[in-house]
């Protein structure tokens, strides 16, 4: 089977002098999970953006750049709340967003082997994800209730 190779490319605050070795794990972490590096954008971080983190010219300058590019995963190198995922990807034109927590979890998964460990990975992706579902259901959420239908 020839399955493509998922591309990545990096949003990387830059709250510190250590966020360039960060930077390289980054990279790292993404050749570790069998995906390609696309590129990086870097944003200077003064004030975190409740709901986004970065700046909203930040993210417009990121979709512009990922324009032609399909099926691109964007890696926030940092921690995200579930609402600020949400919000980057719907800036983005939904494209898929995760973090380092997130891209952390995948590599233990590929790389478990007994089954006790794959379980317990398993249980810390779903416990991760849990609070990451919101509105996830809304594409079903008029369904039911007409003529001829249960409920």
């Amino acid at each position: 089977m020839n399955e493509k190779t998922e591309v990545v490319y990096i949003i990387q605050p830059i709250l510190g002098a250590e966020s360039k070795a960060v930077h390289e794990e980054a990279v790292s972490l993404i050749e570790s999970a069998g995906a390609s590096y696309a590129g990086t954008i870097y944003q200077n971080i003064r004030e975190v953006n409740p709901a986004t983190y970065i700046g909203e010219g930040k993210l417009q300058e990121l979709k512009e750049r990922l324009e032609g590019l399909d099926d691109v995963t964007v890696l926030f190198n940092g921690e995200l709340s579930p609402s600020q995922t949400l919000n980057i990807s719907e800036a983005l034109g939904g494209r898929k967003v995760i973090d380092r927590t997130t891209l952390i979890l995948d590599i233990f998964a590929m790389r478990a082997e007994s089954s006790e460990g794959k379980l317990q990975v398993e249980l810390a992706q779903l416990n991760y994800l849990y609070p990451r579902l919101r509105g996830k259901g809304t594409a079903l959420s008029r369904l039911g209730g007409g003529i001829g239908t249960r409920g």
